[in-house]
């Protein structure tokens, strides 16, 4: 069951605070990835992150907001005072942001839904729930 959210929006930051933005529900998914360059680029064994249409983001404080091409047709965003990891998007996934879970500061419309790329997912980390499991 989805969280009651009473809010017109979903407001989020980095560490440091200077890069922050905010989002306009609905959300489209929420997911737990277990991807080899989440881990690398989070330092932790999943990510938890929020798709979202790319219209229903605005950044706030954009500033320190620095884009990194991971791979072919990717992009992660991070701030470059603080390092905090935010955000993703990708030529696989047009028109969509994806934003770091932990970033948002309070519920959303939402709960994770799945574990995706679990094929590459941490040996190290178990976890055993309900939530779709893809490859």
């Amino acid at each position: 069951m989805a969280p009651r959210v009473n809010t017109p929006y979903f407001e989020g930051a980095c560490l440091c605070g200077k890069l922050s933005f905010r989002i306009a529900p609905p959300t489209k998914w929420c997911a737990h990835c277990h991807c080899s360059m989440c881990q690398r680029a989070h330092g932790a064994a999943l990510v938890t992150w929020v798709g979202i249409e790319e219209s229903r983001f605005e950044l706030l404080h954009a500033n320190t907001l620095t884009w990194y091409a991971s791979s072919a047709g990717a992009q992660r965003g991070f701030c470059s005072r603080c390092g905090t990891s935010l955000l993703f998007r990708s030529s696989r996934w047009p028109g969509e942001m994806h934003v770091v879970r932990a970033s948002i500061a309070a519920e959303i419309d939402r709960l994770p839904e799945a574990h995706v790329f679990t094929s590459t997912r941490a040996s190290w980390f178990p976890f055993e729930d309900h939530l779709a499991r893809k490859s």
